[in-house]
């Protein structure tokens, strides 16, 4: 029955717009799969699925509430229709719980999908209760060790693919270039990232505000390109990093964008990415916001957390201590000093990508194995 296996991938609504991680892979691992059935949660219907995907719009709302994962159990009325179930959000002791009781079916064969352990979450002994399924599935060759190490012996990491097609390397738009107030002349520096997790936030802002003077000098022009998420917290953490900048008189340094549809013309835009974190709780083992540039052959520079190592390197990276923001604004002025050097770094972040994360490739080892399992 290999060409009839129906897969129901369990996730966040699949709708757009693209601009969170984990469904983004889910959609692109959809749209790539041609094998078997794929079946998706979908808040109204998405188009431009091939016909091989079936949607099944549970969800009324793209933010997972509380109110949203109840409607999860609408699954209990056709779970028995799957031949796999493929769990993809990141499992706690709560959702797994309910997974367990209420959604997984006796019948089929299950896979988790694990993007991050949260380790600073859950103690070693918490997994045996998360991880139930047949396959466990790691995002990095970190977690899928430390699995290992606590007695889990059915568990593959594969890596998070993206588009390669969408993310490659084009010339910078004049016109978005204009419509953001910036110039041909100035040097971008792009943050991805999240104002209030991850760490990075206040020391970039500090960074700014220390080589304000220098920054001028070069023309370099930082971008906080940080989806708010109608988060409060967010919200909130934006106002105060404003309001520091306005405080330092430096706002002329900065330009922020919550919202930008097309990500790969903001990197498309930028000459250096940084992502200079002191922790990865909550995101991707392989950040997608620090390999989406590297895809556009754009060199970023990465905190020295050990997880991080999985994808950056000396050739396809620069490297700078967490929370050294000394290190961090050296980087970026050696980047803009040595244009050869972000060529050479920007190529061979694109080839990495073409070798470890390239969406068809990715997509081919998901379907080799709902066809084995």
């Amino acid at each position: 029955m290999s060409e009839n296996k129906k897969i129901l991938l369990i996730t966040r609504p699949i709708a757009p717009p693209w601009d969170e991680a984990s469904k983004n892979f889910a959609y692109y691992l959809a749209k790539n799969i041609a094998g078997v059935e794929i079946n998706l949660l979908t808040n109204g219907l998405v188009a431009d699925l091939p016909p091989n995907v079936r949607q099944h719009p549970i969800y009324t709302s793209n933010h997972l509430s509380w109110m949203q994962r109840a409607r999860l159990l609408k699954l209990m009325r056709i779970k028995k229709d799957f031949d796999i179930m493929h769990f993809m959000l990141t499992p706690n002791k709560l959702n797994a719980f309910g997974f367990k009781t209420f959604v997984k079916n006796k019948k089929a064969r299950t896979i988790q999908t694990i993007a991050t352990l949260r380790e600073d979450l859950f103690k070693d002994s918490d997994y045996a209760d998360m991880l139930f399924a047949d396959l466990i599935i790691t995002y990095s060759d970190y977690a899928k060790n430390k699995l290992n190490g606590l007695g889990f012996k059915n568990v593959k990491r594969v890596y998070p693919g993206i588009d390669l097609d969408y993310y490659f390397p084009q010339v910078k738009d004049l016109a978005v270039l204009k419509d953001l107030g910036l110039e041909e002349k100035d040097f971008i520096v792009t943050f991805p990232g999240e104002y209030v997790r991850l760490g990075a936030t206040d020391d970039i802002a500090q960074m700014i505000i220390d080589q304000a003077a220098e920054l001028r000098k070069r023309n370099i022009k930082i971008l906080f390109a940080c989806r708010l998420k109608n988060d409060p917290v967010a919200v909130a953490k934006k106002e105060a990093v404003v309001k520091k900048f306005t405080d330092n008189q430096v706002l002329d340094c900065v330009v922020f964008i919550d919202i930008f549809a097309d990500m790969a013309k903001l990197y498309n835009l930028t000459d250096v990415i940084i992502f200079p974190v002191q922790n990865m709780r909550g995101k991707f083992d392989v950040p997608l916001a620090a390999v989406e540039p590297m895809a556009c052959e754009k060199p970023v520079i990465v905190s020295d957390l050990p997880i991080l190592k999985e994808f950056a390197n000396e050739k396809n990276s620069v490297t700078v201590h967490a929370g050294n923001t000394q290190e961090l604004a050296a980087a970026i002025f050696d980047l803009q000093d040595h244009p050869e050097k972000r060529k050479s770094l920007g190529q061979a972040g694109r080839k990495f990508c073409q070798e470890h994360l390239d969406i068809k490739k990715v997509a081919a080892i998901y379907e080799q194995i709902y066809q084995k399992l």
